[in-house]
């Protein structure tokens, strides 16, 4: 990074918050597909079921939970890599 210039710096963290949001935008819509799939069984109501209520805490809960540990991973990984 110290051998760019400023705006090529600025341009640089531009693309990686990019990035960043497109990665969290694709985290979001699996959790919500994925949970939605597994979850949401009765369409005869506008509410959900308390059991449909329970499952997507618990799925939200365990797919956010998966993913950190993924990212936990990766960065283990990238630390080793680096030595």
């Amino acid at each position: 990074m110290d051998q760019l210039n400023i705006k090529e710096q600025q341009e640089f963290q531009t693309i990686v918050e990019q990035k960043q949001m497109k990665d969290f935008m694709n985290l979001y819509s699996n959790l919500v597909s994925r949970c939605f799939d597994d979850c949401v069984n009765d369409f005869t109501s506008a509410n959900l079921t308390t059991k449909e209520n329970s499952c997507l805490a618990k799925c939200s809960e365990k797919f956010l939970k998966h993913s950190e540990r993924i990212g936990q991973r990766f960065q283990e990984q990238k630390y080793v890599s680096t030595f």
